[in-house]
């Protein structure tokens, strides 16, 4: 059960790290460099760097207690680094929801 609920937090962890990366990305920059917003970049950089770290925190913990591989740990890691892969690796994560979903209600 604590893995079920281990991996619906790096699910949600996960989403939220990909919207910020995004939103870096494609908000936060053109606001610093086209607007001379500065601060948007502090903001929401902080912000997907905590995330990023709660992000690295979860798959090393979904490692350690077996649930997942050194190879798929260093997989969710790699797809952080790409714009919008987050979203694409969710799509795993829920298939692995959905298989833990059921071993448990057995």
């Amino acid at each position: 059960m604590a893995v079920l609920k281990l991996l619906q937090s790096f699910r949600l962890i996960a989403l939220l790290e990909g919207t910020s990366y995004v939103l870096l990305l494609g908000v936060a920059m053109p606001l610093k460099y086209w607007g001379d917003l500065p601060a948007a970049v502090r903001v929401v950089g902080s912000l997907h760097g905590a995330l990023f770290i709660a992000y690295g925190v979860c798959a090393g913990l979904l490692l350690l207690r077996g649930q997942w591989s050194f190879a798929r740990a260093s997989a969710a890691m790699g797809v952080s680094l790409v714009p919008l892969a987050t979203f694409v690796f969710d799509r795993s994560i829920r298939r692995e929801l959905a298989t833990l979903g059921r071993s448990v209600d057995r």
